[in-house]
């Protein structure tokens, strides 16, 4: 979002409003009628909740202390036509560690139907909590509040969260907690915050190397401290045979992507990006280990750089490039980018327009709206929406590169 005085710019409050609600009903009346046939099965035959179903099933085993199974899709294939019939024949793979399916226990009381709407409920809630609090933390953003939350209904990335009935809000959670604690200059907590990522730990990989590289060790500890907790928590639970069985899954995921990503137009980073576009597979993994380690680099370079500056560029960049660099990223993943959105909006209205802030707010709208149109890409083989999120990071480098320049790169931390 940007200034409406700037008369360069096409990108104001007002089209911004019109292409959210435009966005917003249409995006959740289509669901809500493919959600209105009786029974667990929407109109297109699918199941309700999708791969929800894996976590209820998680959770009937965390209740029963069934940990030796909790990595065993024919044992969970088989409670599966017993507890949710209408699904019988779906198999999820494994990969999430022991702990998660603790979380999802209390729900194994309740049927699937009462289940998942409980679990739409709190994941609504917690989006919602999470785009709140970054909101407040926008001082350029205090008068657009009607705006932000009509966007945040129509983001892409939050209705696929509910229609694929995942766990990405809470792993928005972790980034939002962590970074209202970077605000306030709590790093070790930041840390914690971070450290919880432990359950998705594709997403926690540029932060924990970012950190390392930069040297910050209170924020390193703190994301081991928490992490550990987690993984011990899961061992208390039930032992220690399932957190290995963890550990063989993850060993062995490289050879099970055509069962983890069946859908591959709905990923949407470098791996992906790549393996869509080129044809051989070697070639298109070096392509991804040479692209990520820019990524990388780049958002180590803002963070060197950027010590003394806007920690809405340094955080946004984070982001980016977790979502870039994830081994696995799917499209719901990308809720966690809703905070980036904020705080660049947030610093582009405190901005004076030019070239590159008005760039910047069209490749920022475009990483918004391309998920939409990511199922293009089984015919283009092309996934926009990972170019547009690198141009972004690009450009964050440009702008904090140019910033160090000015001061001399003397401006103390």
């Amino acid at each position: 979002m940007t200034d409406q005085t700037d008369p360069a710019s096409w990108l104001t409050a007002r089209r911004l409003r019109a292409h959210g609600l435009l966005l917003a009903i249409t995006l959740w009346s289509l669901y809500v009628w493919n959600l209105s046939s009786p029974g667990l099965r929407d109109r297109a035959g699918n199941l309700k909740g999708t791969d929800f179903l894996h976590f209820y099933m998680t959770g009937v085993l965390a209740a029963s202390h069934r940990g030796a199974d909790l990595y065993d899709m024919n044992a969970q294939a088989t409670l599966v036509t017993q507890r949710v019939p209408e699904a019988a024949g779906i198999r999820y793979l494994p990969l999430y560690p022991p702990q998660v399916s603790v979380l999802f226990a209390p729900l194994a009381h309740f049927s699937y139907g009462w289940a998942l709407a409980l679990w739409w409920f709190g994941s609504v809630g917690l989006y919602g909590v999470c785009c709140y609090c970054v909101w407040r933390a926008c001082p350029h953003l205090k008068d657009y509040g009607g705006l932000v939350a009509l966007l945040a209904a129509g983001y892409p990335a939050f209705f696929h969260l509910l229609a694929w009935g995942q766990t990405s809000a809470l792993a928005l959670a972790c980034f939002t907690i962590g970074f209202l604690l970077f605000r306030s200059g709590r790093q070790f907590m930041a840390g914690l915050a971070v450290g919880c990522l432990i359950f998705k730990p594709q997403l926690g990989l540029v932060a924990a190397v970012t950190f390392v590289v930069v040297g910050n060790w209170r924020v390193i500890s703190g994301a081991i401290l928490s992490a550990a907790a987690q993984i011990a928590a899961g061992v208390a639970y039930y032992g220690v045979q399932p957190l290995r069985n963890w550990l063989d899954a993850m060993r062995n995921v490289s050879s099970q992507f055509a069962l983890l990503e069946p859908r591959l137009y709905q990923t949407h980073s470098l791996r992906t990006f790549w393996t869509m576009l080129v044809p051989s597979d070697p070639a298109a993994f070096g392509l991804y280990i040479v692209s990520a380690a820019v990524a990388l680099g780049t958002t180590i370079a803002i963070w060197k750089r950027g010590r003394s500056g806007p920690l809405a560029l340094r955080y946004s960049a984070l982001l980016l490039a977790s979502v870039l660099v994830a081994p696995h990223l799917t499209v719901y993943d990308l809720v966690i980018l809703a905070p980036a959105f904020l705080l660049l909006a947030d610093w582009l209205v405190g901005q004076s327009p030019n070239s590159v802030t008005r760039r910047l707010a069209t490749v920022l709208y475009l990483v918004f709206v391309l998920p939409l149109l990511g199922p293009l890409a089984r015919w283009t083989h092309v996934q926009l929406s990972v170019i547009a999120m690198a141009a972004v990071l690009y450009l964050l480098w440009r702008i904090t590169a140019e910033a160090d320049r000015r001061t001399g790169g003397t401006t103390a931390a």
